[in-house]
């Protein structure tokens, strides 16, 4: 059984591969080029791919690929309906990464809220030259009190409304699909939950349904002083929108994704003048140590299922 792995670093490395072994000889790559992925995976039985895009042409290029194991819950990467003329199994990891996004995502959240970054610096630069104990410059208010507006209410967006109601937020949300979620939380429209909620974050999948879903005239509807951060992948918001509206009015953004990754160097967001209004992260809300290791467990699990399905088969 031969086992190969394209783009070994999106794991970290950290990562514990050794679980792999077991099932056979396992290649490993840090990363591999749309050139090299031919060459990389030729006899392979087993393909792990994260970012590694396997579409028609690569699959016919692997005659003896009988899996391929996704290092992640999406799998837009894959030509799933090749994947099933050629009866390859496609096999992804679900619900590893929930509690490590739903803390990035309160991350960006607080820190935004708080002025964190505004104070950190005042304190580490000026606070020895003030003449009273404390500094009030930027006030900030609480979260409880307030309302959480939460745009996809899946796994991670109900994580995410039970933390909301831990700070004493009222929650609602908006379904990107069109379907009731939860009862425990009220449903109202997009542009309701934008002009009357404090915080607003994201949580859903990138489809026709949400590509430019935040523009400017949805961000438009926010409360000044109003934090929004997407949590959910890149171009749901407009970015060049979301730029434009930072500078103009006292709105406060953070993201962990864009709509190209890594950031191109002209992306609109780099560019915003008030940066204290904004806060990026490298597309690391998945990423924790234990959220990887659950990850890494997930693929074994994956490949052991597969197998011994395989051989009640025979």
């Amino acid at each position: 059984m031969k086992i190969v792995l394209l783009d070994a670093k999106t794991l970290g490395d950290d990562a514990d591969l050794t679980g792999l072994e077991k099932f056979g000889d396992v290649g490993s790559f840090p990363n591999t080029l749309p050139a090299e992925t031919p060459a990389r995976i030729k006899g392979a039985d087993i393909i792990i791919t994260n970012k590694v895009v396997i579409d028609k042409d690569i699959m016919d290029k692997a005659p003896g690929l009988k899996l391929i194991c996704v290092a992640a819950t999406g799998m837009n990467n894959i030509d799933l309906e090749h994947a099933r003329e050629k009866d390859i199994a496609v096999k992804n990891v679900a619900g590893y990464s929930t509690e490590s996004v739903v803390q990035l995502t309160l991350s960006h959240v607080l820190y935004l809220l708080n002025q964190h970054g505004y104070y950190d610096s005042y304190a580490k630069k000026d606070w020895q030259k003030s003449d009273i104990f404390t500094h009030l410059e930027r006030p900030y208010f609480d979260l409880a009190g307030k309302q959480w507006g939460i745009v996809g209410l899946g796994t991670i967006g109900r994580r995410v409304a039970e933390v909301a109601r831990a700070f004493g937020c009222r929650v609602v949300y908006s379904s990107t699909s069109g379907v009731d979620r939860d009862e425990d939380y009220t449903r109202v429209d997009l542009e309701e939950l934008l002009s009357t909620s404090r915080i607003v974050t994201i949580h859903a999948p990138l489809n026709p349904q949400t590509s430019n879903l935040i523009d400017y005239e949805k961000l438009s509807l926010m409360q000044d002083n109003s934090i929004i951060v997407n949590a959910g992948r890149g171009g749901i918001i407009n970015e060049a929108d979301l730029a434009r509206i930072l500078d103009e009015r006292p709105l406060y953004a953070g993201t962990d994704v864009t709509s190209r990754e890594p950031i191109s160097v002209d992306n609109p967001l780099l560019q915003v003048g008030h940066k204290e209004r904004l806060s990026i992260t490298p597309h690391i809300a998945w990423a924790s140590i234990e959220a990887r290791r659950r990850l890494v467990q997930g693929i074994v699990a994956n490949i052991e299922t597969f197998l011994n399905t395989q051989d009640s088969n025979r």
